[in-house]
C-alpha cells in the first residue's frame, strides 16, 4: 500500500507529484531543488542551492520517519559539472559512513533554472 508523505518543512510538489511516496520499509524522495520552502524561490549559487537541496530532503525524510542516515541511494544531477567537488563537500556535511550509493548526473537544465537537484530513497525502520 502507498502512504503520500508530505512535510511543510519542504517546499510544495510543483507539479503532480508527491514530496515522496512510501511502501512498506522503502521511501521515495521526489526530486528537489533548492527551493526555500517559505517564498518558494530559489536561494543564490551553487553552495546555497546544495545546502538547500539537502534541507529539503532531510525535511521529507524526516516526515516519513527517516533522516538522511537512512538513506541508501540518491541521484544528483548539475547543470555544471565543474560543481561535482562542491556537492561532495557537502555531502561529506550532511552523510556519514556507511555512504549511500550516488549517482551524478550532468544535465541541460533544471526546473526553475536550479544548479542541482537530488532525489533518494530511504530504508526505514530496518537496521
Amino acid at each position: 500500500m502507498k502512504q503520500i508523505i508530505t512535510s511543510p518543512d519542504a517546499p510544495a510538489a510543483i507539479g503532480p507529484y508527491s514530496q515522496a511516496v512510501k511502501v512498506g520499509t522503502s521511501v521515495y524522495l521526489s526530486g528537489q531543488i533548492g527551493l526555500d520552502p517559505v517564498s518558494m524561490m530559489l536561494v543564490e549559487g551553487i553552495e546555497g542551492q546544495t545546502e538547500r537541496v539537502f534541507a529539503n530532503l532531510a525535511a521529507v525524510a524526516q516526515a516519513a520517519g527517516g533522516s538522511l542516515a537512512d538513506v541508501v541511494k540518491i541521484n544528483i544531477y548539475l547543470t555544471d559539472l565543474g560543481s561535482f567537488a562542491k556537492v561532495n563537500e557537502a555531502m561529506e556535511r550532511r552523510f556519514k559512513p556507511p555512504h549511500p550509493a550516488r549517482a551524478t548526473v550532468g544535465v541541460k537544465e533544471l526546473p526553475r533554472g536550479a544548479l542541482v537537484e537530488a532525489d533518494a530513497i530511504l530504508v526505514i525502520g530496518e537496521r
